[in-house]
């Protein structure tokens, strides 16, 4: 084993959806994601895709009705899925008119840390959050501090 650092190459979220077919078209149709590569079973049935966000892929798997269930959860727990862009308004705006009043989308928000955001669920229970920078300047609430490693 090397004491070099390892050398990254990139990350993509692999999200697991019950209909992977329906989730390919909702994340393109809602969000704009570009679909990049479709894997299907005998029946059509997306098994496993690819879409693209800017320059990430997303890898989506199709697991079937029962998967959570046989997990003891309801659906996905504990993941959000942030997309960075540069208008936040906009995709609201997108992803409002896609959904309609059938998902609920939070309005744009800015936070103390520089960000504005919104967040929605998918049709698969997965969690995401539409990021954009708005600021370098960070307003903590008291007693909150940024520590940075070389402040350490």
């Amino acid at each position: 084993m090397s004491d070099e650092d390892p050398r990254y190459l990139g990350l993509a979220p692999y999200l697991y959806y019950a209909d992977a077919t329906e989730a390919l078209e909702w994340l393109t149709r809602v969000f704009g994601f570009e679909e990049k590569v479709r894997y299907v079973d005998a029946s059509g049935e997306v098994f496993q895709a690819t879409v693209v966000a800017g320059a990430v892929d997303i890898q989506l798997n199709g697991v079937g009705e029962g998967y959570w269930e046989g997990k003891g959860v309801d659906g996905p727990v504990g993941q959000l899925n942030v997309v960075y862009v540069d208008d936040v308004d906009s995709q609201y705006e997108r992803v409002c008119e896609a959904v309609g009043e059938q998902v609920e989308v939070t309005r744009p928000q800015n936070q103390p840390y520089g960000a504005r955001l919104f967040t929605v669920q998918d049709v698969g229970g997965n969690s995401w959050a539409f990021w954009q920078w708005v600021s370098d300047t960070v307003e903590l609430p008291a007693g909150w501090q940024e520590i940075r490693p070389e402040d350490q």
